[in-house]
């Protein structure tokens, strides 16, 4: 398939890379001219606006928060403007339901196919081609993309018809995430305290009833300090946690952690620790515990 990929960050390149080691034609887009040479040497042809990656059967929007999905995808250049018949916008970051909503209107008035499909996994997981999928919007969209979402990911997860209840989801996974990174930072500072090493810790859990790969991948970070280069920044992170709370808000969910959470990302933003991967909030639980 003709494929457009706009967003060249350590998720987007290394998604961009799994689509032409399938055998997938693949046309990028990014806002820094440096990353779209590198995919060219790698065998993508350079697109030189989000409208040019819209010409062939599937674009895909891999940017950073709601502001950056917006801009490609309105104005003269923009993927709307775009997009030939036939062609699917798949916007697989992290962003808002009611951004993905007020997309899904964009598009159907424009008489184009929009699917929201974030992902779960690390940018060595996409590189792998072996993330997980949340797929929402018209089941038939979803099954003409097979090959595209077969080339990225381990499993494709149909969430619903409308494609922000995708984005529900994606948030909400990355809630436990988050909640999860927390959880093991206290308990990492409470034996820690208590003259238990950090790894020893680590081994029992993950060796026992706490062996998923939550546990296991950023419980390592945790143990190993390995918060630079990142998988995920900070500012990501605070952004995500921000929409989880709209989220909840709209509905009228309470979410008690999730407000820990967020002043745990504004703690570490006020330390300068905003570029490091988002494991780095455990530096907050070890620095309670006066440690």
């Amino acid at each position: 398939m003709d494929i457009g990929m706009i967003g060249l960050g350590p998720m987007g390149g290394a998604m961009a890379r799994s689509l032409m080691r399938a055998g997938h034609r693949v046309s990028v887009f990014n806002r820094s001219a440096d990353k779209i040479a590198a995919l060219v040497r790698d065998g993508a042809t350079a697109a030189a606006s989000p409208a040019a990656a819209a010409n062939g059967d599937a674009v895909i929007t891999m940017v950073a928060n709601d502001a950056a999905v917006e801009a490609m995808v309105t104005g003269p250049s923009g993927i709307v403007a775009g997009m030939r018949t036939g062609c699917v916008h798949v916007a697989m970051s992290t962003m808002s339901v009611a951004l993905a909503d007020r997309l899904t209107e964009i598009h159907t008035a424009a008489g184009q196919a929009f699917l929201s499909v974030p992902v779960l996994g690390r940018p060595p997981a996409a590189e792998a081609g072996k993330l997980f999928l949340m797929a929402g919007g018209a089941a038939d969209r979803i099954e003409a993309m097979r090959p595209v979402f077969d080339a990225l990911g381990q499993r494709l997860f149909v969430v619903g018809e409308r494609p922000s209840q995708a984005n529900l989801i994606k948030l909400c996974a990355n809630f436990m995430i988050f909640s999860t990174i927390e959880q093991l930072s206290e308990v990492f500072a409470l034996a820690e305290k208590g003259g238990v090493a950090p790894e020893a810790v680590f081994e029992i859990l993950t060796e026992s009833f706490f062996s998923a790969p939550v546990h296991k991948n950023y419980g390592r970070l945790i143990v190993d300090k390995a918060f630079d280069p990142p998988g995920a920044n900070v500012h990501l992170a605070a952004k995500d946690t921000r929409l989880i709370l709209q989220a909840a808000e709209s509905l009228a969910v309470p979410l008690p952690f999730a407000s820990i959470l967020r002043d745990r990302f504004l703690a570490t933003e006020a330390r300068g620790e905003a570029e490091l991967d988002f494991a780095v909030i455990s530096r907050r639980a070890a620095e309670d515990a006066g440690l």
